[in-house]
C-alpha cells in the first residue's frame, strides 16, 4: 500500500519510465512524451513524487529560468521494480 500510495497514480509510472530510460527530462519532454496527461495533471504528479523523494529538479538556465527533473537515488532503486513490470506485461498480454 505504502508503495502504490507514491508511485500508484495514472502517469507516475510513466514518468519513472522515461527517466530511467531517457535521462534527465523537461516537464515539455514529459508532456510530448505523455500524450494525453493534462499539464496540471502533470505538474501534481511531479511535485508528488519530489514529495517523496523520487525526482528532484535542477535549474540549468538562468535567464530564463528552465528546469530539468532527474531521479534520485530512491527513483533509480524503481529500476527492477519496473523492468519486472514490463516483462510481467510482455508475457501475458
Amino acid at each position: 500500500a505504502r508503495t502504490l500510495d507514491m508511485i500508484g497514480e495514472r502517469w507516475t509510472i510513466l514518468i519513472l519510465r522515461d527517466l530511467l530510460l531517457q535521462g534527465p527530462r523537461r516537464y515539455q519532454d514529459f508532456q510530448e512524451s505523455l500524450a494525453g496527461v493534462a499539464p496540471n495533471t502533470l505538474s501534481a504528479r511531479l511535485k508528488h513524487m519530489e514529495a517523496h523523494g523520487l525526482i528532484a529538479r535542477r535549474q540549468y538556465s538562468e535567464h530564463p529560468p528552465r528546469l530539468e527533473y532527474h531521479l534520485t537515488e530512491k527513483g533509480k532503486s524503481l529500476g527492477p521494480v519496473l523492468k519486472a513490470l514490463r516483462e510481467w506485461g510482455h508475457r501475458h498480454s
